[in-house]
């Protein structure tokens, strides 16, 4: 595995373009701000007119165009808009906007290693995939530091495409930590099985589970937060400093001993054969299939399952909980005023 950082990249490359960040969520504020904080003078935010993003950019100094222009005036154009809508955008803006030799890039692969968007055989097609939420991109820039990324290329039209996608993850901090070679194909595919049975779906069931057998069996659904929710975090936090073993390390050897016999009853052989079954779905496109049906419905069951969580016992308590903890507020990554 090949890893590169900021002595390896040369920023001015990045600094010579006409950039443009599509999207001002939570990737595309970060890109946008760390780029601009790193020189790049000719920058600019593609948003659709009457995006609640246009004033959030304005607001921070940024020039936004719509996709169309921008996509006449970029000479890098960074796709960072929601998987569902990127097809769409590049159909309906880019593709016959873009101006030949320019480079299209993605903070993730999955509109293109499964085809949903089919490029110009003229444009650069790479990658720059920070391992981290925009908003930690973002804090980890402003404090001098960085969050890996990914770099892939799928398509080299210019013989230049991954020297400009180096530049470009250097310029967004992702030098100071390590750009890490990978290919459009590893980085979807493992994305999203991290995501789904292990980070977002895994956790969040997991949580949800030991939340509601605590509160069925009659304890305080406060205790059942701390416990199963909240020192999450405190746990997590110890595996990223240093590993499983600086969080065993850490905690008392009853909790060591627990987790050693508990654990694999957790999760079982069934549990595993299920993430097998978890990965072939994604492997053959059958989620992403799924995926991009329910947005043809407009999101009608997906937006029904947000709205059950939402109701969830635990997202009630826990309100009223972080309401106590004053700290946890000063220190947010998440601010919805401002990204």
């Amino acid at each position: 595995m090949r890893v590169y950082y900021d002595r390896d990249a040369d920023v001015n490359l990045i600094k010579a373009k006409k950039v443009c960040v599509i999207g001002y969520g939570s990737q595309g504020h970060a890109h946008a701000l760390n780029l601009k904080d790193s020189g790049i003078r000719e920058l600019a935010v593609a948003l659709r007119p009457g995006s609640v993003g246009v004033a959030k950019a304005e607001a921070n100094g940024l020039k936004v165009m719509s996709p169309s222009d921008a996509a006449k005036w970029a000479d890098v154009m960074m796709m960072v808009t929601p998987d569902e809508l990127q097809s769409g955008i590049y159909e309906e803006s880019l593709k016959a906007n873009m101006k030949e030799g320019a480079a299209l890039a993605f903070a993730h692969g999955l509109n293109i290693h499964f085809n949903l968007i089919e490029p110009r055989k003229d444009l650069d097609i790479f990658m720059i995939a920070p391992k981290g939420p925009g908003h930690t991109v973002r804090s980890e820039y402003l404090r001098g530091a960085g969050v890996p990324c990914l770099i892939a290329v799928a398509q080299d039209a210019s013989g230049n495409a991954h020297d400009i996608g180096l530049s470009y993850a250097s310029a967004i901090g992702g030098g100071r930590a390590g750009i890490i070679e990978t290919s459009f194909r590893e980085e979807c595919e493992t994305d999203l099985f991290g995501e789904q049975t292990v980070l977002c779906g895994g956790l969040v069931e997991l949580m949800k589970a030991g939340f509601d057998t605590l509160v069925d069996a009659g304890y305080a659904p406060e205790m059942a937060y701390f416990e199963c929710v909240h020192e999450v975090k405190l746990i997590v936090d110890l595996i990223y400093e240093g590993g499983i073993a600086n969080m065993n390390y850490s905690i008392s050897n009853t909790a060591e001993y627990g987790e050693y016999v508990t654990g694999p009853r957790m999760v079982t052989d069934a549990t595993r054969a299920e993430m097998k079954a978890v990965l072939e779905d994604i492997q053959t496109g059958k989620f992403t299939r799924e995926w991009m049906l329910e947005n043809k419905v407009n999101q009608t069951n997906f937006k029904a399952m947000r709205a059950r969580m939402g109701q969830h016992g635990i997202e009630d308590v826990g309100e009223k909980l972080r309401a106590m903890m004053p700290w946890i507020a000063k220190s947010r990554l998440v601010d919805k005023a401002k990204n």
